[in-house]
């Protein structure tokens, strides 16, 4: 009668251990329930049946455990629950904006390397070639690089 106790033990606590990892992600009523069902399951196989039975029911509980998660690791539900899209999105923030190489205009904010600057009637994010540059200094496109736009000191 105790190994049909401790038996229906593992079982009960195998099938709430597959519940847990399969439909209840994370940790829930299922995985707490798995866990005293296996623990108590070794607990009444060591006091009922002795060292040998108990160390027996240890080593059919992992077993169990490390093939069942095994199992889930090869199954498809891995791959049905991963994320497989990649943002390839850039964002363009001189879309629709009319600036060329050559165009002057005056920075609103002190450029610290990176600030804004008014250009063609736009005010728009510049980085400085010159390093810092003051508030309300007249300044020039010297080039654009994947949409940033590098600006100098009007000389």
């Amino acid at each position: 009668m105790e190994v049909f106790i401790i038996i229906a033990l593992i079982l009960a606590g195998l099938l709430l251990f597959i519940a847990e990892v399969f439909l209840i992600p994370g940790i829930s009523i299922a995985g707490i329930a798995s866990a005293i069902c296996l623990l108590y399951a070794n607990y009444y196989a060591f006091h009922t049946l002795g060292p040998i039975g108990g160390f027996t029911t240890l080593i059919a509980c992992a077993l169990g455990c490390i093939a069942i998660t095994a199992w889930f690791l090869h199954s498809k539900t891995v791959d049905k629950l991963s994320l497989k899209k990649t943002l390839d999105y850039k964002i363009d923030p001189l879309k629709g904006i009319e600036i060329h190489i050559g165009d002057k205009g005056i920075t609103i904010t002190r450029l610290a390397l990176i600030g804004n600057a008014d250009i063609n009637g736009h005010i728009v994010e510049v980085r400085s070639a010159d390093g810092l540059i003051d508030e309300n200094t007249p300044v020039y496109v010297e080039r654009m690089v994947e949409g940033a736009i590098i600006v100098r000191k009007v000389q």
